[in-house]
C-alpha cells in the first residue's frame, strides 16, 4: 500500500506531470513558430506571419464550423491585427510559461480563454457533443498550474520581487 502521508513517493507522477507541461509548453510555442516563420507543417512560408499574412485568417475563415452559433462574430474577426497579436502572443506567452514552470496561473487562464473561444468557433463538434481536444487541454493547463513546478524555473521565478508580492503570479 502506498502511503499518503510523503508527497515524495509520488515524485515519478510529479515528473511526468513536468514532462505533460513541457509537452504541451510545445504545442503552442509550434504553433507560434510555424505561423511566425511558415515552416512548412501548419502554415506554408509565402503564409507566415513575418511574410506579412494574417496567422489567424485561415481559421476564422475556413476552420470556423459554419452551423456554430458564433460563427459570423469570429469570422468578423479574421484579419485583424489586434486579434493578429493578441493571439500570437498568447501562443508565445502560454508556450513559454509552461516549458520553463513559470506563471502557470496566468497561462492557465489565457490558455482555457483561447481554448474556449477556439471551441466555440467549431461548436456543434463532429465527435462529440461537448468534449474536444481544447476543453481537454484547458483541463491539463489547470492540473499543471495546480502541480508541484519539477524541472523548471519556479524556484528563481518566486524569489523575483515582483512575484513575492503577487502570488497570483506563481
Amino acid at each position: 500500500m502506498l502511503k499518503k502521508s510523503n508527497t515524495s513517493n509520488y515524485k515519478h507522477a510529479w515528473y511526468a506531470l513536468a514532462l505533460t507541461r513541457i509537452l504541451l509548453g510545445f504545442v503552442f510555442l509550434w504553433a507560434f513558430l510555424d505561423k511566425t516563420f511558415g515552416l512548412t507543417f501548419a502554415t506554408a512560408p509565402e503564409k507566415a506571419w513575418l511574410a506579412g499574412a494574417s496567422p489567424t485568417t485561415g481559421f476564422l475563415k475556413m476552420g470556423v464550423n459554419p452551423d456554430s452559433p458564433f460563427a459570423a462574430f469570429f469570422n468578423s474577426l479574421a484579419g485583424n491585427p489586434l486579434v493578429d497579436w493578441l493571439f500570437m502572443l498568447g501562443l508565445l506567452g502560454i508556450g513559454l510559461a509552461l516549458v520553463l514552470g513559470v506563471a502557470l496561473r496566468i497561462a492557465a487562464a489565457a490558455g482555457t480563454v483561447l481554448l474556449v473561444m477556439m471551441w466555440l468557433a467549431l461548436i456543434p463538434l463532429e465527435n462529440n457533443p461537448l468534449i474536444d481536444d481544447h476543453i481537454v487541454y484547458a483541463a491539463v493547463l489547470w492540473v499543471v498550474a495546480a502541480g508541484r513546478r519539477e524541472f523548471s524555473l519556479a524556484k528563481w521565478w518566486t524569489n523575483v520581487d515582483v512575484v513575492k508580492r503577487n502570488k497570483w503570479l506563481w
